[in-house]
């Protein structure tokens, strides 16, 4: 997994706080300016010269400019490895479906809040127009599915390493995900209690998503009818 986009460290020093305001910098101002004036029509020479910085130190913190302006929803992701990582397992014989749903909500804690909020949604209203952004978020899911894997085979024992079960449990946990933060994304203020046109709060989308996680472990059985009448509708 490429280090450019990884999230920085808790601020230790004067030094680390300054890269990491830089590195915010950089994600307002790419969102900013890519919702006002289009993703194609910014280039980096004009997203640097915004913050004031050079185009050797953007890279140091990004790949591209897809890279940055996906980084709310990869910061999430990224927090979500370092969770998979260090924190305790749990008892034995846990099923993993569950230990990677509740790293997922650890993860989520840990990174959202108001700002962060607004900025995923800025973010994914510029990915849904723009296709190169759509295929930077595809290869970061399919290294973040990797990594999680690679994670899990090294942290758990699992005696065949082609066992299909935890690379399926991976992916439903990431598109149990994917419908709830897009039913977040579209939430009303009637339904999230907030004034209509702002960004839903952080805690809606951990309720959105443990809401997600609970019909994820119903829809095996969910049981369905055939309609009586299959004639074309006019």
């Amino acid at each position: 997994m490429s280090t450019a986009s990884a999230s920085p460290p808790a601020p230790s020093s004067l030094r680390e706080r300054k890269k990491r305001r830089t590195r915010q910098l950089l994600v307002d101002a790419s969102l900013e300016l890519f919702t006002e004036h289009g993703f194609g029509n910014v280039t980096l020479d004009e997203l640097c010269d915004s913050v004031e910085v050079s185009k050797r130190t953007f890279f140091r913190y990004f790949t591209s400019k897809e890279d940055v302006a996906m980084a709310p929803t990869q910061d999430l992701w990224l927090t979500f490895i370092d969770v998979l990582e260090t924190a305790d397992l749990g008892p034995a014989d846990r099923p993993v479906l569950l230990l990677i749903q509740d790293t997922l909500l650890t993860a989520l804690d840990r990174t959202t809040t108001d700002d962060w909020s607004h900025r995923v949604l800025l973010s994914r209203n510029l990915a849904e127009r723009t296709p190169s952004m759509d295929a930077h978020g595809l290869h970061f899911c399919d290294r973040t599915t990797r990594a999680a894997l690679a994670t899990l085979h090294r942290r758990l024992d699992i005696p065949d390493p082609a066992d299909l079960r935890p690379r399926l449990a991976v992916d439903m946990v990431v598109a149990a995900f994917h419908c709830a933060l897009a039913t977040w994304a579209s939430a009303t203020g009637t339904a999230t209690g907030t004034a209509p046109g702002k960004a839903p709060s952080p805690d809606s989308l951990s309720a959105h998503t443990r809401h997600a996680f609970t019909a994820l472990a119903a829809a095996p059985t969910f049981p369905v009818t055939p309609r009586q009448d299959t004639s074309p509708r006019p």
